[in-house]
């Protein structure tokens, strides 16, 4: 019964008592029957069904207090818009305030004359040259003791490999020159086995005549196939007729296992070299004697070693390479090998001259000094430029001297930058519409785009575009940081002298940090990002340079020491964006994914209170923390928004906390010893003041400090107002009682009087969907959690009327929610009601017994 009278009061304090009370008591006692064919269809075609059925007067009323509320949303304030275009047109335009009508590229109107003589310094065409210089200077190379190092390990490991080779095929010759010559063992070596059964045939038939022996014979040239193999047939005839059978056996025993050495070496040749070079030996190298082979050795290596120490640079053709190798080992090599050597170091040999950036940097800079500053000239009525004629660079240093180039304010280009800036601050509040930004948004938005024209005004040669984009970005999310970062970006060269590789490099870093930051819900991530901006700010100078100077292109790396300086500008603007992002958030009132996260961290120390003083109270946030959560995902609100003003949103209730029933833990109700209903309400009520108090000196956003009056609006706290009801009827019917002699018709009775404005919250109803949400889950929360066995249906239908009378009561007029929003949002209370009320198995007795 406790939890029935816990309900029935939670119940009655949601203004909808009578029905509500039948409807429990029907869930209590079995009286109505479970629908067991729950809807199993979609859930849009479950909310179809169950759609709220409300007067078409609410609608109407509805639509025009919302339409109001978003017209307030949405006023701007003429008077910034006017100090927005004024401050920025002064900063962004200085171009136009002292622009020189007769400027480079201009016709003089008539022929002009020098007042005086003058020698003049051309500062700007001194600087382009001494850049010029810079960027072309020969880079200083240095030899790579690395390179050589591999270089060497690679071509001792090609010889040892040589060597190998020529160790499986055995010793050359095998057999003594006297017995056969050298040329006749190559042959025999490696010739077909059917030809080396032939020779050992005719080699080994003792009837041959020495007419057939003759090598000169016609019979004799017609059975061979050529030179060599007659050659070796006469020498093995020869030998077989001077030494004795088993000698002429032991011969070609000797010869027949030095072949069967050669294929299997031939067999080895065709795996792959050492290193992945491709296999460059061939069977030339067993024909090497081995004094021809150390020879080779030692010539390939002298060679290698003369071509290194001279260097070999970066990117020298192949073809290059080999004619400077066939120089090399010309004299070093013996001629049968000089084919294998040249193959053999033309694939090892790689370039090993790599620059010396220290001595590059120093010759840049020394061939930068000695360009001399360049001097203009002029004598004293000489013509500086004639009627009609195109003023050059050193024209108008002479003009703009002598204070002839006529400089004054460009009203008619200025009149049209105006207008730029003003159609550019159009599209920001075109885009930003959505977000209903403050004015406090407007100033801040202004404040940071002025400081990329004020830094360039002062000479700094990084813009702060990239901090711009992130703090843009992170605080009003991505498509405003973009907007903005963009329209910046196209008005700086308008109005400024801005280098304009660095302003595409850091326009780029400021779009990724633009983009990116309001996607990220950690200062972690932002730090990531800020290496993500450098790094993109660094690519587009390098990539932007190298187009634009072909003088680069030949020599890229002399750029990477102005590469390395864009990366870390990039680095060190987002490092400022994420320090001063806590005090901007502060100073302005603002709430980003990451200080929203921060702040509905449970080890807060406001959190951490609530949970130790009020633990019933914080058990009844989390639970409508998850309620408004799913709804507002599901609404496509600020999802991060309502968790965090949720977890707030009942603070106020730690000033009493046992003047709330979840706080009481089955103990006495305090109201019941009070007996007071004045004094109850006031107690109630007390929470969102007292709230709203905690939430300032804590020093919570205002929009979190928001969902602490708006979640309750202006409701009725619906049971005490009616027991101070019935108890000032019982006081007047306790008077009538005691004065029964009185003529009751002509009896005046003076009773406390019952406002209801004395029972009702201070409000304001909730002025957004989110605190609209917070409402609605706050008023389901203590009807969800009665409910142990009902079914969805009588779930829903509970929900329902409780979203029915909060809508019928006028609290949801401002908040933007739609009767189609209310069907949904009671569907996925319930669905996250069963999440939370699943069923589970019912264990044995048998198990809780000790064995």
């Amino acid at each position: 019964m406790n939890t029935l009278s816990s309900l029935m009061r939670q119940i009655e304090q949601l203004g909808a008592a009578r029905s509500l009370r039948q409807h429990i008591a029907k869930v209590q006692n079995g009286g109505s029957k479970a629908d067991t064919s729950r809807p199993g269809g979609p859930l849009l075609s479950r909310l179809s069904r169950q759609k709220l059925v409300l007067p078409e007067t609410f609608t109407s009323l509805f639509t025009s207090k919302t339409s109001k509320s978003s017209l307030k949303n949405q006023a701007r304030s003429p008077m910034l818009a006017l100090v927005a275009v004024v401050s920025l047109s002064s900063t962004l335009g200085h171009r136009f305030y002292n622009q020189p009508k007769l400027d480079v590229g201009t016709k003089a109107p008539e022929t002009i004359k020098a007042p005086a003589s003058a020698s003049i310094p051309d500062y700007k065409t001194t600087e382009e040259q001494r850049k010029a210089a810079r960027i072309g200077a020969v880079a200083i190379l240095m030899l790579d003791p690395a390179v050589d190092r591999q270089i060497y390990q690679e071509l001792q490991q090609f010889l040892q490999q040589g060597s190998e080779l020529r160790a499986a095929v055995g010793p050359f010759p095998f057999v003594s020159p006297s017995a056969l010559s050298n040329a006749a063992q190559v042959y025999l070596r490696g010739c077909p086995e059917w030809e080396w059964r032939s020779i050992l045939a005719q080699a080994g038939d003792n009837s041959a005549t020495s007419e057939r022996l003759s090598l000169d014979s016609p019979a004799m040239a017609g059975q061979t196939q050529n030179k060599s193999q007659q050659d070796a047939v006469a020498q093995l005839q020869a030998y077989s007729r001077s030494v004795r059978a088993a000698d002429f056996q032991s011969l070609t025993e000797t010869i027949s296992s030095a072949r069967r050495r050669y294929l299997n070496a031939v067999e080895a040749l065709g795996k792959q070299s050492v290193l992945g070079l491709p296999q460059i030996y061939d069977t030339s190298l067993f024909d090497l004697s081995e004094a021809a082979w150390q020879k080779t050795q030692t010539g390939m290596s002298r060679a290698a070693k003369r071509m290194l120490a001279q260097g070999i640079l970066q990117g020298l053709p192949k073809e290059i390479l080999k004619e400077a190798v066939k120089l090399q080992v010309a004299d070093e090599v013996p001629l049968e090998s000089q084919a294998l050597a040249i193959e053999g170091l033309t694939a090892i040999l790689q370039p090993n001259l790599v620059r010396d950036p220290e001595e590059t940097k120093q010759l840049a800079e020394l061939a930068a000094q000695k360009v001399k500053p360049v001097m203009i000239a002029v004598e004293q009525g000489e013509i500086i430029v004639a009627e009609g004629t195109e003023i050059a660079q050193q024209d108008f240093v002479l003009l703009d001297y002598f204070g002839l180039s006529r400089r004054g304010v460009n009203w008619l280009g200025l009149t049209g930058f105006v207008c730029l800036v003003g159609g550019a601050i159009a599209i920001v509040l075109l885009v930003e519409r959505h977000y209903r930004l403050r004015r406090r948004d407007h100033l801040l938005l202004l404040l940071l785009t002025l400081s990329a024209p004020v830094l360039v005004s002062l000479g700094l040669p990084w813009t702060s575009l990239p901090a711009i984009g992130i703090l843009a970005g992170g605080f009003y999310g991505s498509a405003v940081g973009v907007t903005v970062v963009g329209l910046l970006s196209a008005l700086l060269p308008v109005g400024l002298n801005v280098e304009l590789i660095h302003l595409v490099a850091s326009g780029a870093g400021g779009l990724l940090g633009a983009f990116m930051a309001g996607r990220l819900r950690s200062r972690e991530e932002l730090a990531l990002l800020g290496v993500a901006v450098g790094l993109t700010q660094g690519t587009v100078y390098l990539v932007g340079t190298l187009i634009a100077s072909a003088a680069a292109g030949a020599i890229w790396y002399v750029v990477l020491g102005t590469v390395g300086a864009q990366s870390l500008a990039g680095l060190a603007w987002s490092v400022v964006a994420i320090g001063i992002s806590p005090y901007l958030e502060h100073v302005f009132d603002l709430i980003t994914p990451i200080r929203l996260a921060e702040l509905a961290n449970p080890n807060r120390p406001l959190l951490k209170k609530l949970a130790a003083e009020a633990p019933g109270t914080f058990q009844h946030t989390l639970f409508v923390a998850s309620l408004a959560e799913a709804a507002a995902r599901e609404l496509g609100c600020n999802v991060e928004l309502v968790r965090t003003g949720t977890l707030y949103h009942d603070i106020g209730k730690m000033h009493d906390p046992l003047g709330f029933c979840e706080n009481q833990m089955g103990g006495a109700n305090k109201h019941d010893q009070i007996n007071d209903p004045w004094a109850s309400a006031e107690i109630i009520k007390k929470h969102v003041t007292e709230g709203l108090v905690m939430a300032r000196k804590h020093r919570l956003p205002k929009a979190i400090q928001a969902f602490i009056p708006e979640h309750q609006g202006t409701m009725l706290i619906a049971y005490f107002y009616h027991q101070a009801q019935q108890i000032a009827a019982k006081e007047a019917e306790d008077l009538k009682i005691a004065l029964p002699d009185a003529d009751n018709s002509k009896l005046t009775i003076e009773s406390r009087e019952v406002r209801e404005e004395d029972f009702r919250y201070d409000g304001p109803i909730p002025q957004s969907r989110e605190t609209g949400i917070l409402m609605l889950a706050d008023s389901c929360e203590a009807a969800l959690r009665s409910l142990k066995d009902a079914t969805h249906e009588e779930a829903l239908n509970m929900v329902n009327r409780i979203l029915r009378a909060r809508w019928q009561d006028n609290q949801l007029l401002d908040s933007g929610l739609t009767r189609e929003d209310m069907s949904l949002i009671a569907e996925i209370f319930v669905r996250v009601w069963e999440q939370f009320n699943h069923k589970r198995i019912a264990y044995p007795s048998a198990v809780f017994t000790p064995r």
